[in-house]
C-alpha cells in the first residue's frame, strides 16, 4: 500500500527568476514549502552563482519537464579577460593572471567552436 503524499495536488508550470547564491534544488525546495505542493522538479539546472530564468513544474506538470529540458536554451554572459580559476568559474581562487587580450576578430574566428552541440565536461574541483 503506498504511503499519502504530504502537501496539496498542485499541478502546472512556475518560471522563477532564481538570484544568485541559491542553488536550483533550493529553488524547488522553497516552492514546494511556499504552495504546500505534493511534487516540484526543476528543468535544467543553474549554477549557484548564475541568475536567470528557471522553470520549476508542480504535479502533473513534472511529467512533461523533459520536453522543457530537451528544448532549445539562451545564454547570456560575461567573460573576464587574462585571468584563470581553480574552479573555471566566478566562486575558485585566481591562479594566473595575464595582460593579454583577445582581439575583435580572435573572439570572432573563435565563435563557431561554441555552436552547435557542445558535451560539455565539468572542471575538476579541488577539495579542501
Amino acid at each position: 500500500m503506498a504511503r499519502k503524499r504530504r502537501g496539496i495536488p498542485v499541478h502546472g508550470w512556475l518560471n522563477i527568476d532564481k538570484p544568485p547564491g541559491m542553488s536550483s534544488a533550493a529553488v524547488v525546495g522553497a516552492v514546494k514549502r511556499i504552495t504546500n505542493a505534493q511534487k516540484a522538479g526543476h528543468a535544467g539546472t543553474l549554477d549557484p552563482f548564475a541568475t536567470g530564468i528557471l522553470p520549476i513544474a508542480l504535479g502533473e506538470a513534472t511529467k512533461t519537464a523533459g520536453y522543457i529540458v530537451d528544448d532549445t536554451k539562451e545564454y547570456r554572459f560575461t567573460a573576464t579577460w587574462g585571468e584563470s580559476r581553480n574552479t573555471d568559474d566566478i566562486d575558485g581562487e585566481p591562479t594566473s593572471t595575464t595582460d593579454h587580450r583577445p582581439s575583435e576578430t580572435d573572439i570572432l574566428q573563435s565563435i563557431p567552436d561554441f555552436v552547435g552541440v557542445i558535451k560539455q565536461i565539468p572542471p575538476h574541483i579541488f577539495c579542501h
